[in-house]
């Protein structure tokens, strides 16, 4: 006979994790963890997802987003930064930082030219003491 496996609420996997419990259950939402409903409501985790938790924290904190991290859910129960990453990953990982470098040059563009207004604004002014 095999011992039980130790479940968690969801305040502990949350402490254990170092997240929220209102991520956990947006994890959860998204199909990314399970747990067990208690007649009394109470969610229970096996403490096995803790690993999985963390792992999908890593890839968010990467600037994966959910749907991204869906890719890697074979994996997630291991070491994610360890195994060599499978092509789909790779592929999602490549499209994730090609997005934000976008953002990011649209950002400086935005910056550019409001620094060449001010630039434009302020010229010839001279400030006088207050």
């Amino acid at each position: 006979m095999t011992a039980p496996t130790p479940r968690l609420r969801i305040g502990e996997l949350a402490q254990a994790t170092g997240s929220t419990p209102r991520a956990l259950r947006h994890y959860e939402q998204a199909g990314l963890i399970t747990s067990v409903r208690a007649v009394n409501g109470y969610r229970f985790y096996d403490a096995g997802v803790a690993v999985r938790v963390r792992n999908i924290r890593h890839l968010l904190d990467v600037g994966l987003t959910l749907d991204d991290v869906r890719v890697f859910l074979p994996c997630l129960d291991g070491d994610v930064t360890e195994g060599p990453a499978s092509a789909q990953a790779l592929r999602v990982a490549l499209e994730r930082l090609a997005v934000m470098e976008e953002r990011i040059a649209a950002q400086v563009a935005v910056r550019d030219r409001l620094a060449a207004a001010l630039a434009e604004a302020t010229r010839g002014r001279v400030r006088t003491a207050a």
